[in-house]
C-alpha cells in the first residue's frame, strides 16, 4: 500500500519525467515516437522510483528502453534540477515497460475471434462433480 507520500512524489516525478523525455525527443528531431510514462512508483524509503513507459510505436520499444536505461543518470539530473525545491534527494530512476495496452488488444482481438468462450460453450472445460 502506497502512502500518500509515495503517491504525490510519483505524481511529481511523472510530470517532470514526461517533461524531459518528450523535449529531448523534439530537441533531437525525432518525429513519429511517442513516449508517455503511464506510472511511477517510489518505494518506501524513496530511494527508488518505477518509472513505466509506454512507447508507440510498440517496436522501438526495447531499443529506446535501452537507450533510456543507459542515460538514466543524466535524466536524474535533469530531473533533480527540476524538483530541488520540492525533494532533498531525488530517488534512483528504473525505467520498464509498460506492456498493459497490449495486454489489452490481445484481450479484445481473443474475444472478437473464435477463440470466445462467451460465444462458443465448447471452449470452457466442464466441470465434473465428484
Amino acid at each position: 500500500m502506497e502512502t500518500n507520500r509515495q503517491k504525490k512524489m510519483g505524481a511529481l516525478l511523472q510530470n517532470d519525467i514526461v517533461d524531459i523525455l518528450q523535449g529531448q525527443v523534439r530537441a533531437n528531431g525525432i518525429t513519429n515516437l511517442v513516449i508517455s510514462v503511464s506510472k511511477v512508483s517510489v518505494t518506501t524509503d524513496l530511494s527508488i522510483s518505477k518509472v513505466y513507459l509506454s512507447i508507440f510505436p510498440a517496436e522501438k520499444g526495447p531499443e529506446l528502453l535501452k537507450a533510456i536505461q543507459s542515460n538514466a543518470p543524466l535524466i536524474k539530473h535533469e530531473l533533480a534540477q527540476r524538483v530541488k525545491h520540492q525533494l532533498r534527494k531525488v530517488p534512483n530512476l528504473h525505467f520498464y515497460i509498460d506492456d498493459s495496452l497490449d495486454y489489452i488488444e490481445k484481450i479484445d482481438t481473443a474475444l472478437k475471434g473464435q477463440e470466445n468462450p462467451i460465444e462458443n460453450r465448447e471452449l470452457l472445460e466442464t466441470r465434473k462433480k465428484k
